[in-house]
């Protein structure tokens, strides 16, 4: 196990915290990982059955680890806000060195029945923080919540990572993703479902660029890029979109799209564009390299985001028929 923690990380100068869910502690090999991760001379335990109680452990800026196992769900009971820095989370797929973009094995998951006055289950506000081989995931019902990840801090990175929110499918502002941070890239990473179908003719995106709703009206996303995701929805109606920006203040300098696959179930409705926005004029937004939506009747119209993609036809960027 530390082998393959330094093979995947290539070693940190910070501690390393190991989450296996109580569930899982009837196991052997819950025992076992006890028996490597012993508290060190400091009397630091290094080994947690939560994941709050194992980010409340990290210290900002030491580059601490946090290894997450990849057998049942790890379940959040409130928002947890991530403000310490340069804290690295990581799930036993990637550790492994398996690259998925989606059905991780480690999964945190805000069950249905939690009451909270918070918008998130996770709620990034901390800088240079990762995130590798996690599935997030929000089946919680209360009103409240509006995301299932609220990324709102500086220089994230999240790499084969799935967004996943089954709650709230008749809204216009519930996302998987709410987004308003300085600089995050996301790589291989999955927002949304082709299963839950949007309730109505609703907007439901996938990921809603916010600022306000992450970081109390501070939070304007700058410099972000999507590299190789994926954006999924069975679509309600025309209105339907992968990806809602608010308004065009909630992004600025720049902001692409690279190598992405915005793709609506042909079993739901055709939405109108895939990408939602208002004019914009604050930033650069790209949607370039091999990038395409399929059952969509645009990828975006909204003035102000330039293609620079490989062209499939010559008017359009919707993916041709195989013949």
């Amino acid at each position: 196990m530390l082998d393959a923690i330094h093979a995947a990380i290539g070693g940190t100068f910070g501690n390393v915290f190991v989450v296996v869910d109580a569930d899982d502690t009837d196991e052997a090999n819950y025992k076992h990982l006890q028996e490597i991760f012993l508290p060190d001379t400091a009397g630091r335990v290094r080994f947690y059955t939560t994941l709050a109680t194992a980010y409340a452990a990290t210290e900002s800026n030491n580059n601490d680890v946090i290894i997450l196992d990849g057998n049942s769900s790890h379940e959040v009971t409130e928002q947890i806000t991530i403000s310490n820095n340069r804290v690295h989370f990581i799930g036993l797929d990637w550790l492994l060195g398996i690259r998925r973009h989606y059905g991780m094995s480690t999964k945190i998951n805000y069950a249905d029945g939690n009451a909270t006055a918070l918008p998130f289950m996770i709620k990034n506000l901390g800088v240079r923080n990762s995130f590798r081989g996690i599935k997030f995931m929000n089946n919680n019902t209360d009103a409240q919540v509006v995301g299932t990840v609220g990324e709102g801090g500086e220089y994230a990175y999240y790499e084969n990572c799935e967004f996943y929110n089954s709650t709230t499918l008749d809204s216009d502002t519930t996302a998987e993703l709410v987004l308003g941070g300085d600089s995050p890239i996301f790589k291989d990473c999955t927002f949304g479902s082709l299963a839950d179908a949007v309730s109505g003719d609703k907007i439901r995106p996938a990921v809603l660029i916010d600022g306000s709703v992450v970081t109390s009206g501070a939070g304007t996303t700058r410099d972000a890029l999507f590299d190789n995701c994926l954006f999924w929805k069975q679509a309600g109606g025309t209105t339907t979109a992968m990806v809602k920006v608010a308004a065009d203040a909630d992004i600025e300098r720049y902001i692409e799209f690279h190598d992405c696959r915005f793709i609506a179930n042909i079993l739901g409705a055709t939405p109108a564009v895939a990408i939602d926005a208002p004019t914009i004029t604050n930033s650069t937004f790209i949607v370039s390299g091999d990038s395409y939506a399929t059952q969509c009747t645009k990828i975006a119209t909204a003035t102000g985001i330039f293609s620079a993609v490989n062209a499939k036809v010559a008017t359009a960027t919707i993916g041709i028929q195989m013949t």
